[in-house]
């Protein structure tokens, strides 16, 4: 009859992926927060359109006037932001994550702002193309936001790089394959789905339906390798006499394992392609942002001569 120790999985059993299941916690509930704040920013433009479309107030009603002023101040305040970072005498200015910070609250308050200052009616060509311009600035600036966060360590952050990626994601740790020793063939799947992964990181979007059906690919891979390693473990568990409970943990903790690896190795994917992405949006959002200039100044021009 096996002893107490044999029935009650070894510390390591448990400890072993707590590493990876921290790391991917953390991306969780980042992600989370995104998730929520974007709901929030849509929560709050739903809002501002319904109040700007009540009929209280004009664009040119005294109202509708300082609003159109506080929208446009808040969208010129934007500019400290770019400031601070490349100019040199400006790195004094405080640490340049409160700065990117202000960055972001300006680029969410000045839009909405202008929102209710148009109250959604456009009576010139200029006022069209000026909303229209800032419109797009304000959908590529949430997205540079979620790709920039994808490509730095948090918001803040430095910028990661690619290695910096692969050794988070533990896909190279003997640790890992250490613990799935006992089952070969699912180190076999995982292993050739990190391949995969890399190969349609490298890839790019020149198959851009391979790089988004990735995550069902992660969930399919998840499954087969769960039930996998659940018929294993149970083999062990008759041959070593453990416990259910012993081995409800064993398969719980394999289990974290191969789902930390999974994302890993969608993660290092992904940073490839977010990267590539990233800087394409920088191509893309400069141009944007100077329309958006020359835009703004064309309608106030209007506006005050005529």
């Amino acid at each position: 009859m096996p002893d107490g120790t044999a029935m009650t999985p070894a510390r390591s059993d448990v400890v072993a992926p707590t590493r990876a299941i921290g790391t991917r916690a953390g991306r969780s509930a980042r992600s989370r927060r995104e998730r929520t704040l974007l709901g929030l920013v849509l929560a709050m433009a739903v809002a501002a359109a319904l109040v700007a479309r009540s009929g209280y107030f004009t664009a040119g009603s005294t109202l509708g006037y300082w609003l159109g002023v506080a929208g446009g101040v808040a969208m010129l305040l934007l500019f400290l932001y770019p400031v601070r970072k490349h100019w040199r005498s400006a790195a004094r200015w405080g640490r340049a994550r409160w700065w990117f910070a202000l960055h972001m609250v300006l680029g969410i308050a000045g839009p909405l702002l202008i929102v209710l200052h148009s109250t959604l009616r456009f009576g010139s060509l200029n006022a069209t193309v000026a909303f229209a311009s800032m419109t797009l600035v304000a959908v590529s600036g949430i997205v540079g936001r979620y790709l920039y966060s994808r490509i730095h360590h948090g918001l803040y952050g430095q910028r990661a790089t690619l290695a910096e990626v692969r050794a988070e994601a533990g896909l190279d740790s003997a640790e890992v394959h250490s613990k799935l020793a006992f089952a070969p063939g699912v180190e076999q799947r995982l292993e050739r789905f990190a391949r995969r992964a890399e190969e349609i990181g490298r890839g790019g979007l020149k198959r851009p339906w391979r790089f988004f059906l990735l995550g069902f690919a992660v969930w399919a891979e998840r499954r087969a390798c769960s039930s996998e390693l659940a018929q294993s473990l149970r083999k062990r568990a008759v041959a070593e006499g453990w416990s259910e409970a012993a081995l409800a943990r064993r398969v719980r903790s394999r289990t974290a394992i191969v789902a930390a690896y999974l994302r890993a190795a969608q993660r290092l994917a992904q940073f490839t392609v977010f990267e590539r992405l990233f800087s394409w949006w920088h191509v893309l959002h400069v141009p944007l942002v100077y329309m958006l200039v020359l835009s703004a100044i064309a309608h106030v021009i209007a506006v005050h001569m005529y």
